[in-house]
């Protein structure tokens, strides 16, 4: 191989979605965000709906996602994104809708607007991302903290005489009649990226067909939260987070 074409090679791998600017990223090192943004900026490159997507970003560490993709963005009080992601697809059919959520906004302060617009058959998608803790706020439980596991707000460990059992939103997700397609992915390895981005294409896809509501959960990792490095993270995730929350399709129409 000569030095052209690893030069070549290497533009391959590294090239930059079209519609992500360069505006330096605020998450963390290690942050799953950042890829999974480089995913949802690709597939709408590649469907060619550029022009009229809509993404609505609410409160927590994804809150600045507007910062970085460049199509229309609004912003949704906390928890609020699947209410406004209706809205907005009732008043214009032909935009590609959907809401990048985190887990304390999703499944805490937003479970009711989740719930009733997967339900309601609303085509948008919602994406959530879980990392089984608030990363924005300091570290605090979350409704998806694993039963044991240390928080800030849980220094001893999820108790589920206390605190009950962890949200499994994405089997809920999957019992609701609105419901097309509903799936579980991760980003840590790049054919779970791979997996991931193919997951994402097929909701935005439904959400245009009219097929129903989406959600495309990303089990993630948040080194800061958890207070470990990132590759440590990585393998934390895989052998805890995984066995609990499960990869996969749970559900296609």
């Amino acid at each position: 191989m000569t030095r052209e074409d690893i030069i070549n090679a290497g533009a391959l791998v590294y090239k930059k979605p079209t519609l992500m600017n360069d505006n330096p990223m605020h998450y963390c090192p290690g942050c799953s965000h950042g890829v999974v943004h480089k995913l949802i900026a690709e597939v709408i490159e590649e469907m060619g709906m550029a022009e009229k997507a809509v993404g609505i970003s609410p409160v927590g560490c994804a809150v600045f996602i507007y910062n970085y993709i460049d199509i229309d963005w609004q912003e949704a009080a906390h928890g609020r994104a699947p209410a406004l992601a209706t809205a907005i697809k009732r008043l214009w059919p032909d935009r590609l809708v959907f809401t990048y959520q985190g887990d304390g906004d999703l499944a805490c302060i937003g479970t009711a607007e989740t719930i009733h617009a997967l339900n309601r058959g609303d085509n948008i998608t919602i994406i959530f991302i879980n990392n089984a803790i608030y990363g924005m706020t300091g570290g605090q439980m979350a409704p998806t903290t694993l039963v044991g596991m240390k928080t800030s707000t849980s220094p001893y460990g999820r108790d589920v005489q206390l605190h009950g059992y962890p949200l499994k939103m994405a089997d809920i997700a999957a019992q609701l009649e609105g419901t097309a397609y509903v799936t579980r992915q991760s980003v840590e390895t790049v054919p779970a990226i791979k997996k991931a981005k193919k997951a994402i294409r097929k909701a935005f896809e439904n959400s245009m067909a009219g097929k129903g509501s989406n959600l495309v959960e990303i089990v993630s990792t948040c080194n800061s939260g958890w207070k470990m490095s990132a590759d440590k993270s990585n393998k934390w995730m895989q052998e805890h987070m995984f066995p609990y929350y499960p990869l996969g399709d749970l559900k296609d129409k």
